[in-house]
């Protein structure tokens, strides 16, 4: 339970959803994801009084509005600006930043770093497509290779963004990641808001017209157990029905992919999941598909001090035993008057 939000009244799903009429293209991942957090929130035992969404300019922007609670529907890769302002100004707000792989890793990515080093008390969802949705698809910061859309109608050559690992390199102490219609995503939401700081969450959404399926390779019902990987702190890093598992490679200082026969996991060298390990977190985060399944739930979990009880302990500390004088204070330093 995030402290900074005290349990005010007991609430439900409904309680959540606002009046407005909820638009996004039929089959968007984004109600899938609506429905989760509704779902979470009176899971964790939040306030509609004391809750703020706050948003940039992309299809998840539309976030603030469908949420019977406070919002912001600010302007393009800025709403990390603002909901430092917000929490500043009001630290028992529990703050909610609603972005996209667009809004949040382009235009919006230097505010986003600055956001998650400060380690803001908050939580960041980003919810990555791999398109620009809003803008009729075009290819984003985390598009793959060879994506084919109006602005690489060849093929895009960029090197795609890895959300985790921007986060990680930002100095985030919260990291995790979701998709949208799985079942575990509201368990690695509540883990995010009883983190204490900025807390990360990468959500794989499916945009239904731009970029079809095209997280179908790992987020399949069928085969699942083989493709996804879903971390869980203090358990071994099992999957495909606890017949393979992640070790280390120690001479090479990577990770593999081992079998494991007769459940003996620890004979075949799988390594426990220790959530506060930065450097296997940089590693999970970095698995290419296909060789590895991808890492899924909460990858790296180790709290320090948030932004705004260091900023407002030192501004407490400051007024200890003053008076506030404004006309001293700017009266202070170097002054001069102008005559004609």
């Amino acid at each position: 339970m995030n402290d900074m939000t005290p349990i005010a009244k007991t609430t439900t799903m409904k309680d959540w959803e606002s009046d407005q009429e909820v638009r996004w293209c039929p089959g968007c991942g984004d109600y899938a994801i609506l429905k989760a957090v509704q779902r979470t929130m009176p899971e964790i035992g939040a306030d509609p009084a004391k809750t703020v969404f706050v948003s940039g300019i992309g299809c998840s922007s539309r976030f603030p509005y469908y949420m019977a609670s406070y919002g912001f529907h600010t302007i393009h890769g800025r709403a990390p600006a603002f909901a430092t302002g917000i929490k500043l100004a009001n630290p028992e707000l529990d703050v909610w930043l609603v972005t996209g792989d667009g809004d949040g890793m382009s235009i919006g990515g230097n505010h986003t770093m600055h956001l998650i080093r400060r380690n803001l008390n908050c939580q960041i969802m980003l919810f990555n497509n791999e398109i620009y949705g809003l803008t009729k698809g075009q290819y984003s910061p985390t598009s793959r290779l060879g994506t084919t859309s109006p602005t690489s109608p060849m093929g895009s050559v960029d090197r795609p963004a890895l959300p985790c690992a921007f986060a990680l390199g930002a100095g985030a102490r919260f990291v995790a990641r979701g998709f949208d219609v799985s079942k575990e995503l509201s368990g690695v939401l509540k883990a995010a808001h009883a983190h204490q700081g900025a807390a990360f969450v990468e959500i794989f959404q499916n945009c239904i017209v731009y970029n079809k399926d095209r997280f179908e390779d790992f987020a399949a019902p069928k085969g699942a157990e083989a493709r996804q990987l879903w971390l869980k702190n203090g358990e071994p890093m099992l999957f495909n029905k606890g017949t393979q598992g992640i070790a280390l490679d120690a001479a090479a200082l990577t990770l593999k992919v081992v079998d494991v026969v007769d459940g003996d996991w620890q004979a075949a060298g799988v390594i426990v999941h220790d959530v506060t390990n930065r450097s296997v977190a940089h590693m999970l985060v970095e698995l290419p598909f296909g060789a590895f399944p991808m890492a899924l739930g909460v990858i790296y979990d180790d709290p320090r001090p948030t932004f705004e009880q260091s900023l407002l302990g030192q501004d407490a500390k400051a007024r200890e035993g003053k008076t506030p004088d404004l006309a001293k204070l700017l009266a202070k330093g170097q002054t001069w008057t102008v005559e004609e």
